[in-house]
């Protein structure tokens, strides 16, 4: 009879837990604020080093652009490549 309640038990569980693991691999990937930030403070520090006469203001403006630019294109991009299959 115990085994006959585990395994009862066990099964609830895997249902319960069935549309959650199924909602999470089709949820498009997102960006934290923190991933974001690091990306931001890279690019920054990338564009800074190059330029030495852009001022941080302007670096910052024009790497938060980039980011949030890459951030909707990657959504779009995986989409689009997922779409065809690829030729030999």
């Amino acid at each position: 009879m115990t085994r006959v309640m585990t395994m009862i038990a066990m099964g609830l569980v895997m249902l319960t837990h069935a549309p959650a693991i199924a909602a999470d691999a089709t949820s498009p990937a997102t960006i934290s604020k923190r991933q974001m930030l690091v990306l931001v403070v890279n690019c920054m520090k990338k564009r800074m080093s190059v330029n030495k006469e852009m001022s941080y203001n302007a670096a910052a403006k024009v790497c938060k652009n980039q980011v949030n630019n890459q951030s909707n294109n990657s959504v779009s991009v995986a989409q689009v490549a997922s779409d065809s299959p690829a030729k030999p």
